[in-house]
């Protein structure tokens, strides 16, 4: 199964004891159940042998219960950092600010449809001056 692919993972990098797991979506494609457990083994991992886990993910409901610090990022470029309490509660960035509205665990039950970001990405051969969002 795909949850026992990620813990047979996870368990192979830290063979080696790393100061710092890279995990790059590793609850992708997981059911609830998995992907549960998948945060549970990485949040056991931090507490109890002290490994620093970079975080990469999409998910805002797991980075919000996994990470202490997030980096936000649009168009390859760091738009915002800083503790996760701080960013979900006070986002700074217009970026980060339409990111978490479209969180559907943020959402009422009554709105028919999940919002967009409106616009087009840079062409990131020909980056825009200033910011670029």
């Amino acid at each position: 199964s795909g949850g026992m692919k990620q813990r047979i993972a996870i368990a192979m990098a830290l063979m080696m004891e790393p100061a710092l797991l890279i995990a790059d979506e590793p609850t992708t494609a997981l059911d609830a159940t998995l992907e549960v457990a998948t945060i549970e083994l990485l949040k056991d991992l931090q507490r109890d042998i002290g490994c620093s886990v970079l975080f990469i993910s999409h998910h805002l409901g797991v980075i919000a219960e996994l990470c202490d610090e997030m980096i936000v990022m649009y168009a390859g470029e760091v738009v915002e950092s800083g503790t996760t309490r701080e960013i979900f509660h006070d986002a700074r960035h217009p970026y980060t600010q339409k990111l978490l509205a479209c969180d559907p665990a943020r959402l009422s039950q009554r709105v028919p449809r999940l919002p967009t970001i409106a616009g087009t990405l840079p062409d990131l051969r020909r980056r825009p001056s200033g910011c670029v969002f």
